[in-house]
C-alpha cells in the first residue's frame, strides 16, 4: 500500500488496544483471519455498485478482478459457509482497506476488531449483546462523548408491508431504503400525475412493447432511413434498454398521496428510542397499520443495552438510518464520537440474516459488529 496523506491511520497505544480488545476476548468466540483479497464482482453484487468508488481494486492478468477487503463481514461469512459450521461466533482483528475520496483525510488502511455471530436466529437479545460489546470496546478506548445511533431495516419493511401495496412497488421501496435519493424520488412520484404515453414519450411506449433485440433492430432501421450516423456515446442496444426502463418506470405502480404521507411521516421519526417507538406505534394506529410484532423486539434490545450501561440519553432511534453496505436486513447501529463527528464512525454493525443464503449457504441468523480502535482511542484525531 502506497503511503500518502491520510493513507495509514495512527495506531492506538498497546495498552489501549488491549482494553478495546478485551470485551471481544470475553466472548470466547473462535478467532478467524479471512483472506485479504476478495472477488470484486461479489462485493459489488452484495454491497451495491455505489461501493465501487471506495474499493481498492487489483487486476490479476487473465483473472477476475479482485479487491482488498473493505470490511470483514462478507469474507468471514464465506469462510463460515465453506467450513460447514453451524452455531458459531467468530472474532477477528486485522486491516481493512478503502479508497479515499478526493480531498478526504480518511485512512486508506485501518485496523478493525470485530465479531460475527451465526446461528442465533433472529434473537433481539443477541442484537443487543452485539451492540453492547461494541459499546464497551469504544468506552474502553477512553472516550466520554459517544453516541449510539440505532435503526431497523426490517421495521421499515414491515411498515411498507402493512401499507398493503402492490408487491412490485413494495419491493422497489425496500430496495430503495439504503439509497435515500431513490426513496425520496418514490415519495415524490405520488405528487406527480402519471405520464400520458401520447404526450412526448411515444418512442419509449412503443419500444417497451417489443423484445429488446427487435426494438434495437427497429431503432437501427430508423437511423438508416433518416441518414443518422451515431458518433460515440451509447449504442442502439443501450438506448433501447434505457427507453424500456423509462417506459416500465412510468407505468409502474406508485404510492398514493395518503400512502406517501404515512411513509414520509415514518421516515421523519428520530428520537430517544422509547419515544421513537411510541411515535411509530401512534403513527401506525392512525394509519390503521399493524406493527405490533415488528416493534416488540425492541424492548429486549434496549433492556440488554441498558444493562450494559448505555443510557437512554446516549441513544437515538432513527427510522431512516441505514448503512452503506446493502446486505443489512434488520437491526442496525453505529457509534460516533462528538469529537470526531458523525462522518467518522467509531463502530458499527447490524443483522444480515439473508447474506449466508445469498452466498450459497443455509439461511440462518447472522449479526455482527466492528470497532475502529484508532477512533475509539480518546487520543485519536479526526483523520483516523
Amino acid at each position: 500500500m502506497s503511503a500518502g496523506a491520510g493513507s495509514v491511520e495512527v495506531a492506538a497505544p498497546a495498552q489501549v488496544l488491549a482494553a478495546i480488545r478485551a470485551p471481544f476476548d470475553d466472548l470466547g468466540a473462535t478467532p478467524i483471519d479471512p483472506p485479504m483479497m476478495q472477488p470484486l464482482s461479489l462485493l459489488l453484487d452484495l454491497a451495491g455498485e455505489a461501493m465501487r468508488a471506495r474499493l481498492l481494486v487489483v487486476q490479476g492478468e487473465g483473472e477476475a478482478e479482485l479487491c482488498l477487503r473493505p470490511d470483514f463481514t462478507i469474507p468471514v461469512t464465506r469462510m463460515h459457509i465453506a467450513a460447514g459450521a453451524g452455531h458459531t461466533r467468530y472474532v477477528y482483528e486485522g486491516k481493512a482497506f478503502r479508497a479515499a475520496t478526493a480531498g478526504s483525510d480518511r485512512a486508506r488502511e485501518f485496523l478493525q476488531i470485530g465479531l460475527e455471530a451465526f446461528g442465533d436466529g433472529r434473537d433481539p437479545a443477541v442484537d443487543g449483546e452485539v451492540a453492547a460489546t461494541a459499546w464497551r470496546a469504544c468506552v474502553a478506548g477512553g472516550r466520554d462523548d459517544l453516541h449510539l445511533m440505532l435503526g431497523d431495516v426490517a421495521l421499515f419493511g414491515a411498515f411498507v408491508g402493512a401499507l398493503g401495496l402492490a408487491e412490485p412497488l413494495a419491493a422497489r421501496l425496500r430496495r430503495a431504503f439504503s439509497r435515500p435519493r431513490a426513496l425520496q424520488f418514490e415519495l415524490g412520484r405520488a405528487q406527480q400525475p402519471p405520464r400520458d404515453p401520447r404526450q412526448g414519450d411515444r418512442v419509449s411506449a412503443l419500444i417497451a412493447g417489443l423484445p429488446e433485440a427487435e426494438a434495437t433492430a427497429v431503432l437501427e432501421d430508423i437511423w438508416a432511413l433518416a441518414g443518422i450516423a451515431p458518433v460515440g456515446g451509447r449504442s442502439a442496444g443501450e438506448i433501447v434498454h434505457r427507453l424500456v426502463q423509462r417506459a416500465e418506470h412510468d407505468s409502474a405502480p406508485r404510492l398514493s398521496e395518503a400512502e406517501a404521507g404515512l411513509l414520509g411521516a415514518y421516515l421523519e421519526i428520530s428520537d430517544r428510542p422509547k419515544a421513537a417507538l411510541r411515535r411509530i406505534a401512534d403513527l401506525a394506529k392512525r394509519g390503521g397499520l399493524k406493527l405490533d410484532g415488528a416493534l416488540s423486539d425492541w424492548s429486549e434490545r434496549l433492556e440488554v443495552l441498558a444493562e450494559a450501561g448505555v443510557g437512554e440519553a446516549a441513544m437515538t432511534l432513527s427510522t431512516s438510518f441505514g448503512r452503506a453496505f446493502g446486505y443489512y436486513d434488520g437491526f442496525l447501529f453505529e457509534i460516533t464520537s462528538a469529537a470526531l463527528g458523525a462522518e467518522h464512525a467509531v463502530a458499527g454493525g447490524g443483522r444480515y440474516d439473508s447474506l449466508p443464503e445469498r452466498l450459497g449457504g443455509a439461511r440462518t441468523g447472522a449479526v455482527g459488529c466492528m470497532v475502529r480502535p484508532a477512533r475509539a482511542w480518546s487520543g485519536a484525531g479526526a483523520a483516523a
